[in-house]
């Protein structure tokens, strides 16, 4: 049973009174530095009413809040998928959460498959667009989500000029999201292909439909960890997209803290 919100926060603010304009949610494998986050507060998941633990490994399951690249942040270290029998409320509660703590800009990252030869793994993806590929809402065939109120081109244009500045490859793309938890075959990567999607990953779009029906401006990153199936012969598992994504976390840290910094003398 999900509690209300206000009871959440209140919990939270408990304990961190300051007002963070930016949340992150870190996906399989992806964490940020415990040294780069000062006047941390920690809360683990179990500690919040109506914060299921995550089953999936690579996702800790704890909110940080603290100082970040000058700004205050709010991160959910760990996310929820429906493949592992949570609901879309509770997928989406730690994005409501963070609207109510103040948040504006919301920075949602993930792993994922490469569908493009040419975006090796290890590579930076920032999305453009996105495709629900679950057909839980009946669709009989994905439309593709371009609009700005799901991907800001103001946070896009500002994640270009922080990986330009940090010398880290960053390229634009369109994310698919399917149900997992199994990988897909190389026929249905094909279609999604055929379909304008330049990775595939089973999260995410959820949360990016909450924060924009909550006004918040979206940015997605999505850490390219392997190829998907049909784009390389290599067996594809969990265990090697987190040694990627964790292999890749020092410089996800420098592209988020350097986007971070350009929001922040935005604002200023």
């Amino acid at each position: 049973m999900i509690v209300g919100i206000n009871e959440i926060v209140n919990k939270i603010k408990s304990k961190f009174t300051q007002t963070p304009t930016t949340g992150i949610v870190l996906g399989s494998g992806l964490t940020l530095l415990d040294k780069d986050i000062k006047e941390k507060i920690k809360f683990s998941y179990n500690e919040i009413q109506g914060f299921p633990e995550p089953s999936v490994d690579g996702h800790l399951g704890e909110l940080i809040l603290g100082d970040f690249s000058s700004e205050k942040v709010v991160i959910a270290n760990g996310r929820y998928h429906l493949y592992e029998g949570f609901d879309l409320e509770t997928i989406i509660l730690p994005i409501k959460v963070f609207k109510a703590l103040g948040v504006k800009n919301l920075i949602l990252t993930n792993s994922a498959g490469s569908i493009k030869k040419d975006n090796i793994p290890g590579t930076f993806m920032v999305s453009v667009g996105h495709l629900d590929c679950t057909y839980i809402d009946d669709a009989e065939i994905p439309i593709l989500s371009k609009s700005k109120k799901f991907h800001s081109t103001r946070l896009i244009t500002i994640a270009f000029e922080a990986a330009r500045y940090s010398g880290i490859k960053l390229v634009e793309g369109i994310y698919a999201w399917t149900l997992g938890p199994s990988y897909e075959t190389p026929a249905e990567i094909e279609f999604i292909k055929k379909l304008g999607a330049d990775a595939v990953g089973m999260s995410t779009v959820p949360e990016i439909r909450a924060a924009s029906r909550l006004g918040m401006n979206i940015l997605t990153i999505s850490c390219l960890t392997n190829y998907a199936a049909g784009v390389s012969t290599k067996p594809i598992s969990h265990d090697h997209v987190i040694s990627v994504s964790s292999a890749n976390s020092n410089k996800l840290n420098i592209l988020l803290k350097e986007i971070i910094l350009r929001i922040t003398n935005e604002n200023h």
